[in-house]
């Protein structure tokens, strides 16, 4: 029995052995021979390519083939409108807590602006929403920087399919045996995990690492620390809610490897694969797995939220203001709402959500490069909060929808 006990244990933490095996020396590689890292970073850039390259088709045929063959549209109007709810509530807890840890250890900023190349000309506001939503060209949307257009597409041709009805039929199998193969796929790319994250891992802590002691040292730490607790401790909490202490200790178990893929490669995106694997350990349903994954990789960012509060503060510190009064705190939560929806859904969508606190603030725009140093410098821990929030979520959703 006890052997049985032992092989189980191994076979199920298998996966995350060989995922440090990799990260371990990659880690040490970088922060010994930093002044070689450039000779690994190539392997890290080939696996987070593979990535990107599969996680195209696989969002549009996850999505498509879900709707597709959803019984009834209650049934997609009842599930949308809990993913909605579920997103938005907790990036607001995730705002509300940072606010509130802000209030306790308050922000003091002493640094001289940092000279940043010239901002590019960004179009009007109308413009901005015509490029989130939609592409000008069908190619476009083969591309993770249309990601938001993608989503729509893919809701829109599911859709579609089901409304065909009988004469759709071809075409739905079509979606479904599409989304088998995308998800073996990503099975077989995700085999390369231990090599290619190992190498961004090495990559990391070479280029990003010696800036975490610097001048904003303070500002970082009160943002990790709150990362750190609302990854563990809510994330904890939101599981038990879903489902009990048995759902609190398949999240973890499962949890672990998105998590490293996120920290290594900073992209909510290329975690899509790595999510639906473990959504799927954690006995999230598939119709749900399937819809809320990949749209809450654009739309729902916990640690986005977080940092947006953050930066917010920051801003105002410089000015030698803060986020005491009530209505600069409940600016800071609309503007972490808005950065969670925006940030994923166009490009360069942090810094327009930088550009929404300087008008919202009436800043002068010196405040800027701070806060897009800030932004960098949180981009690590805010991506994991992003990414993994969404399988706790789908608990969540799938708790209410059963």
């Amino acid at each position: 029995m006890e052997k049985l006990q032992q092989t189980g244990f191994i076979r199920n933490y298998a996966g995350i052995f060989w995922l440090l095996c990799g990260i371990i020396p990659g880690s040490l590689y970088g922060l010994f021979f930093s002044e070689h890292v450039g000779l690994i970073k190539p392997i890290g850039d080939i696996f987070l390519n593979l990535l990107f390259t599969v996680v195209i088709p696989l969002v549009f045929f996850t999505i498509s083939s879900v709707i597709a063959n959803l019984g009834a549209s209650r049934e997609t109007g009842r599930l949308i409108g809990v993913m909605i709810i579920v997103f938005v509530v907790t990036v607001l807890i995730a705002s509300l807590i940072t606010l509130l840890t802000l209030y306790i250890f308050p922000i003091t900023l002493s640094t001289s602006t940092t000279k940043l190349p010239a901002m590019e000309q960004q179009p009007a506001a109308g413009d901005q929403v015509v490029r989130m939503l939609t592409v000008q060209d069908f190619a476009e949307l083969l591309s993770r920087k249309s990601m938001l257009a993608l989503i729509i597409f893919s809701v829109l041709i599911g859709a579609a399919a089901r409304l065909a009805g009988s004469a759709g039929e071809a075409f739905r199998s079509f979606l479904s045996s599409g989304n088998a193969v995308m998800k073996s796929l990503l099975h077989l790319i995700m085999k390369l995990a231990p090599l290619g994250l190992g190498a961004y891992f090495g990559y990391q802590v070479a280029t990003i690492g010696p800036q975490l002691f610097g001048a904003y040292a303070q500002t970082l730490a009160v943002a990790h620390g709150v990362s750190i607790f609302y990854y563990v401790v809510v994330f904890t909490g939101y599981a038990l809610l879903a489902g009990g202490i048995k759902a609190a200790m398949g999240y973890w178990k499962n949890n672990i490897t998105p998590s490293i893929t996120a920290l290594a490669t900073c992209s909510s995106i290329a975690t899509i694969p790595a999510n639906l694997e473990a959504a799927e350990k954690m006995g999230i349903p598939e119709r749900i797995t399937d819809f809320v994954i990949p749209l809450g990789a654009t739309l729902h960012k916990e640690g986005s939220a977080i940092a947006a509060v953050v930066k917010a503060a920051v801003a105002l510190a410089l000015v030698h203001k803060s986020l005491a009064g009530w209505d600069a705190g409940a600016t800071a939560l609309l503007i972490a709402v808005l950065v969670s929806i925006i940030e994923g859904g166009i490009p360069n969508g942090g810094y327009v959500g930088e550009l929404m606190m300087i008008a919202a603030y009436r800043l002068p725009p010196e405040a800027l490069p701070v806060m897009m140093i800030i932004g960098t410098l949180l981009d690590p821990i805010a991506t994991l909060l992003n990414a993994t929030g969404d399988t706790v979520s789908g608990l969540v959703i799938a708790r209410v929808l059963r």
